[in-house]
């Protein structure tokens, strides 16, 4: 490709079509400028599971070798995975070649500097842009080395430090990868635990047969339920194509918004320690903010996204953060978030209260009513936020992340996606009549 692509540089990571907008030529000179702007001594590269992944991983490490810089190759991985090795080992950075959940023509990649400190628009992404697009940054006098490193066993154990194992209990589990990275670690992890797996799609498959990995959409979340209901299973999870995202399903086959997963990840850690703050997205927040508060904790509203996120838990020294969009983050796992992390708390969760999860998430799907998360596709999207935004005028307006307008007993956030050619649209209510009256009432508007 001899032209750039500079729209696949997003505002916390790379994202584009195999070969049409991130090609091999592409990669090589990311390769390139990631070095002329991080400097870095070696850099640690993982790869999710996607056809293309592989040949843009031998390209990118070109780039990179062809500057005197080492590469540190940890193979095929879920991106949490990346996050910790970086951090644990204490490499000076780390690219993770992935498209998360886009469909099986997409790639990308994310950056991260020491200590998984994610590089994102705000601290350097554009500028990296910006030397790829200019590509006047030639090669070293010598050829840095790939060595590779399994960082499995050491990502087990750190994991699984998160959970006091003699209290789990033996539960049924149905587990959906996807056929994305999932499966190769959560067999590995669970299977130190009386847990039976009912695993679903644990084949790693990069043409994705299943279509886009992606449980957020509705429509990929129907086979994990229907078999979570055949198998009279205590608990159903799904994980997006890179695996740093966990999707839950209770016992009655019911789907669980993240931010009720982020309200009791939240208690469970703030019991252990009280007075800290949590960091989540204003997508969804009331459940979040009445848990947060009732149990000692400081509740902060964010920007979505991984790199936004990360930044503020690490200025706030922040216990935990959440995303509606299912990514949990922790202190303890170096600011990062962590898509296995979370299945093992709620497991123990479950196992200390002798409590199902609908038990446990009662008291708030019983107050708080919740859209989902409805994909919009339109012309122009700044437009049409702003007329939505004078037509609700008189309620309360934040734009911490897009538009969020909240009244007494219902509000919404309306934002563009990063990623995608979409906005996305979340509302909550107190009441499901409501929240299903205002989301008729705000569709109309599109």
């Amino acid at each position: 490709m001899d032209r750039v692509d500079p729209s696949i540089f997003k505002a916390y990571d790379i994202r584009g079509i195999y070969p049409d907008q991130l090609d091999e030529d592409t990669a090589y000179k990311i390769g390139g400028a990631f070095v002329e702007f991080v400097k870095p001594k070696e850099v640690m590269i993982g790869r999710d599971n996607r056809i293309s992944s592989l040949p843009l991983f031998f390209a990118l490490t070109q780039g990179i070798t062809e500057k005197d810089v080492d590469v540190i190759d940890v193979g095929k991985i879920c991106t949490d995975m990346l996050y910790f090795g970086v951090a644990h080992f204490g490499y000076g950075s780390g690219i993770m070649i992935t498209a998360s959940h886009n469909p099986k023509n997409y790639n990308g990649m994310k950056f991260v500097r020491g200590n998984a400190i994610p590089i994102s628009g705000d601290t350097g992404i554009y500028e990296i842009r910006d030397l790829v697009i200019d590509g006047k940054f030639g090669k070293a006098g010598k050829t840095g080395r790939v060595k590779t490193c399994d960082i499995y066993q050491d990502y087990k154990r750190h994991v699984l430090s998160f959970i006091d194992r003699e209290v789990i209990k033996p539960y049924k589990v149905v587990m959906n990868a996807g056929n994305g990275m999932a499966g190769c670690v959560v067999q590995e992890l669970i299977k130190d635990l009386p847990v039976q797996v009912i695993p679903m799609y644990f084949e790693p498959d990069g043409t994705f047969p299943k279509g886009e990995p992606n449980p957020l959409l509705p429509e990929k979340r129907v086979e994990t339920i229907e078999r979570v209901k055949e198998e009279h299973a205590d608990l159903g999870v799904a994980w997006d194509g890179d695996g740093d995202r966990c999707f839950f399903i209770d016992e009655r086959g019911n789907f669980v918004e993240g931010c009720f997963i982020t309200a009791l990840l939240a208690e469970t850690l703030l019991h252990k320690h009280p007075g800290e703050k949590v960091i989540f997205d204003p997508r969804l927040i009331w459940a979040n903010m009445e848990v947060v508060k009732k149990n000692g904790g400081i509740p902060i509203i964010n920007k979505s996204g991984h790199a936004f996120i990360k930044e503020r838990m690490r200025r706030e020294n922040a216990l935990f953060g959440g995303e509606a969009s299912a990514h949990y983050y922790f202190r303890k796992n170096y600011f990062a978030d962590n898509g296995m992390i979370p299945l093992l708390l709620i497991l123990e969760l479950m196992s200390v209260s002798s409590k199902p999860l609908s038990v446990l998430l009662e008291p708030l799907t019983s107050r708080y009513f919740i859209s989902g998360e409805i994909n919009l596709h339109v012309e122009d999207g700044c437009q049409k936020i702003k007329e939505i935004e004078e037509r609700y005028k008189d309620g309360r307006i934040t734009h911490i992340d897009g538009l969020s307008i909240e009244y007494p007993d219902w509000r919404f956030n309306l934002r563009p996606s990063n990623t995608e050619p979409l906005i996305r649209l979340n509302i909550e209510a107190k009441s499901r009549n409501l929240m299903e009256e205002k989301k008729d009432e705000l569709l109309k508007m599109f």
